[in-house]
């Protein structure tokens, strides 16, 4: 693979992993702050700012696991795989992070035994709907893709061709396990194929549909006669008889999902990769009208709702939260492009932020033990701002060390040549678009 192929590749993945590791980043000050901060500290300024920040790990998660879905699902259609197949992929994919949630509260009352409730093994986390909504994504993807628009015919397919060597094979092993094939870094088309609108346009229209069903759904459409497990997965009520702030539903959650869905494979189509810069700048400036929309939207004396929410339910805070994650990506994007790239950090150097992004499960699910749990490094709620600052701090280094063992301990096991030297890979190119942990 050509140097400069490698380099294009790496920032498409890197800023990835960046928004990931700025999620992991965020999430660490909100726990900590929420966990260690006496209540006097907690009626500050300063705990209402660190607060605000924590409202945007959840949509980044999610918001990236549907870009991620998308990358995988083009690079599953070019190898030209049936749609039940692709759809049982990915499916199974979700299905497997919706496992790792119940395994995750299964894991947090245990580690409470004695004064966590029974109920918090229903509690209803990121991980559940990051699960849900790859599964939901995956039946989206196969009835339009699959049903209404037919197998890929473009944008790169792959077309029948003789069995290649053991050789060849060998060589191509580390692309065919990047981004994609290397169609996508081949002379680009120059319109956007008629087999992707669909898919752009239904991930886009069902992120929309969940953002406006979300007041009825937690209000006067409520579906208060389904049993509380199950209704907490449409409108987060848990078993308190009313929705809740820290659940995860579907709505709106999922939509944040479906919005990284269409920007994916957007982003994933040869069009947008022959006009890569442009399209990003596009989606940073469209992201900045969303934003004001919502601000417009929220200001009019008339709401279109008979109970009003603007921090739990309304169109609006999606709208401007969607806004935001795109004007971040394209931040993340030139930073990883001009800084990342150009000064090589991907090569030869080291980003927190990419390195935190590349093991996100796993430092997501280790650092609550060391915040919330009986293992706490600290004494909750008894602290103060610089103490729990100090204690952020050594969760942070924590979880980078954490997260750089996980990713290069395969490399170190791994060793090759005469001289016996370790091959690491650069993080970048071991991305696979899919959660990593």
């Amino acid at each position: 693979m050509p140097p400069e192929a490698k380099a294009r590749l790496a920032y498409r993945i890197a800023y990835i992993d960046w928004m990931r590791g700025l999620a992991c980043v965020l999430m660490f000050q909100t726990h900590c702050y929420d966990s260690w901060l006496s209540p006097a500290n907690r009626q500050t300024t300063f705990f209402m700012y660190s607060q605000l920040g924590g409202t945007f790990p959840a949509p980044l998660f999610l918001f990236l696991a549907g870009i991620s879905f998308a990358l995988v699902t083009q690079k599953l259609r070019q190898k030209n795989l049936p749609p039940a197949q692709i759809a049982r992929t990915t499916i199974w994919r979700g299905a497997e992070i919706f496992g790792y949630g119940l395994l995750f509260r299964l894991q947090e009352y245990v580690v409470s035994w004695g004064w966590a409730p029974k109920s918090d093994l229903l509690r209803v986390d990121v991980l559940n709907t990051i699960g849900l909504s790859m599964m939901l994504m995956g039946v989206m993807c196969w009835v339009v893709g699959g049903v209404l628009v037919g197998p890929k015919k473009s944008e790169g397919a792959e077309q029948p061709a003789a069995a290649p060597s053991k050789a060849a094979s060998s060589q191509n092993a580390e692309l065919r396990s990047a981004d994609s094939r290397e169609p996508a870094l081949s002379l680009p088309k120059r319109r956007l194929s008629p087999q992707v609108l669909p898919l752009i346009l239904a991930a886009a229209g069902i992120a929309l549909l969940i953002s406006l069903l979300t007041p009825l759904l937690y209000t006067t459409w409520r579906p208060s006669w389904l049993p509380w497990p199950i209704e907490s997965y449409v409108d987060g009520v848990h078993n308190l008889g009313v929705p809740q702030q820290g659940i995860f539903p579907i709505f709106p959650w999922t939509g944040f999902a479906f919005a990284g869905l269409a920007v994916g494979f957007l982003l994933q189509t040869e069009w947008a990769r022959a006009r890569e810069i442009l399209i990003f700048i596009s989606l940073g400036a469209a992201g900045g009208v969303l934003i004001e929309l919502s601000r417009w939207l929220d200001a009019q004396p008339r709401q279109l709702y008979p109970v009003y929410n603007y921090w739990l339910t309304s169109p609006q805070f999606f709208l401007i939260r969607v806004g935001m994650l795109m004007v971040i990506m394209t931040g993340a994007y030139v930073w990883c492009r001009w800084v990342v790239e150009k000064m090589r950090v991907v090569q030869w150097g080291f980003s927190p932020l990419i390195q935190l992004g590349q093991a996100s499960l796993l430092v997501y699910w280790v650092h609550i033990e060391f915040v919330y749990g009986r293992v706490s490094i600290l004494p909750k709620h008894k602290m103060s701002i610089g103490g729990s600052s100090a204690g952020l701090l050594v969760i942070t280094l924590a979880m980078l060390a954490l997260a750089y063992i996980r990713t290069h301990a395969k490399g170190w096991r791994q060793k090759t040549g005469p001289g016996g030297a370790v091959e690491a890979r650069p993080p970048a190119l071991q991305a696979d678009g899919r959660i990593r942990g």
